[in-house]
């Protein structure tokens, strides 16, 4: 069974008045004629995945696979999981949001900022969610404790490495006095980090410059005032968006030697120095419990929103030798993944 990519074209069961049509006429065929005997058993469970992102190379994507496999969830036997990919356009998303609501799944997870895509259609199906931001000032959820609604799932939101951040561009940038604090405004969750990220750089005697980040000629008005301002390092603040200018970041990074770093893999990953934070993949993994639950019958309502659990260093050797750093013997024995 393949997962099937759709994009914004409607397809016969994006209308659940034509897939029970559909359905009832099968119902009148013998059975042998309707499926394989492989496949028969199932399509009792119809998940709908939605991205703003493509799904060339997206690892959450693959892992919830796995998750679900992990837990019995064989595609083409027992679950069809139908997803759909903004392919980085927000305006496209609130068609295919429709679109996917429309088909009526019975669960929907959301990547990212496309949770705010379904939030717009009004839907009451229920949406599992893998969210950078805070979902409760977002306003997806009442609290983290009791969702409240038919939203739930995992916040990336890590408030709590915000410090450790800022002690590792110390350890790697000896002498360092003043950091650039690169972010988009408008994402949920930017001003609580914004307030500890200040308190953890200041408690250590660190001047902190604030760029916001809403589009790519932003981003290059903020890189301008970051080399003005002589900052000797950067902060990204971790989420989709701001990924996106991962490799823009990397190359101003070693034009200026200005080290950067951020919450996530990808950031190291696509040419800067080091990331600290939660890993996505198994966060993405775990959003498979959740749709279990809901298919055996609980409320998202019911589900306490979960905080990362597994944390990983990611160290960039050649973003270090660029920027003429060497990293110590006792921050290399504490990485995770070493990028060459």
């Amino acid at each position: 069974m393949r997962v099937r990519f759709a994009a914004a074209a409607v397809h016969p069961l994006d209308d659940p008045l034509k897939r029970r049509t559909l359905m009832a006429g099968l119902c009148l065929l013998p059975a042998a004629l309707v499926l394989p005997a492989s496949a028969r058993a199932a399509a009792s469970a119809r998940i709908g995945w939605l991205s703003s992102d493509g799904p060339s190379g997206n690892s959450g994507f693959d892992q919830f696979r796995v998750g679900m496999r992990e837990l019995g969830y064989v595609e083409g036997r027992n679950v069809v999981i139908d997803a759909r990919w903004g392919n980085g356009s927000a305006s496209a998303l609130d068609s295919i949001a429709a679109l996917l609501v429309r088909s009526a799944p019975d669960v929907i997870v959301t990547q990212g900022p496309a949770i705010r895509h379904i939030r717009q259609t009004g839907t009451a199906l229920p949406v599992v969610f893998g969210f950078s931001g805070d979902p409760v000032a977002a306003g997806y959820v009442a609290s983290f404790g009791r969702p409240g609604g038919n939203m739930t799932g995992i916040s990336f939101l890590s408030l709590d490495l915000v410090g450790k951040r800022i002690e590792l561009l110390q350890e790697v940038v000896p002498g360092l006095k003043r950091v650039a604090i690169l972010a988009n405004p408008e994402h949920a969750g930017e001003p609580a980090e914004l307030r500890v990220s200040r308190t953890a750089a200041e408690s250590v005697g660190l001047k902190v410059d604030y760029f916001q980040v809403r589009s790519a000629a932003e981003l290059e008005t903020a890189l301008a005032g970051v080399a003005t301002a002589r900052c000797g390092a950067m902060v990204l603040f971790p989420d989709a968006g701001m990924m996106r200018y991962a490799e823009r970041v990397a190359a101003f990074s070693r034009e200026q030697q200005i080290p950067a770093i951020s919450g996530w893999a990808v950031f190291a990953r696509r040419g800067n120095l080091l990331s600290y934070g939660p890993n996505l993949e198994d966060g993405y993994g775990r959003l498979a419990t959740y749709v279990d639950k809901i298919l055996r019958g609980a409320k998202p309502a019911d589900l306490p929103v979960e905080l990362p659990t597994k944390i990983e260093l990611v160290l960039n050797e050649a973003a270090a030798r660029d920027l003429g750093i060497t990293f110590s013997n006792t921050l290399r024995l504490r990485a995770d993944v070493f990028v060459r």
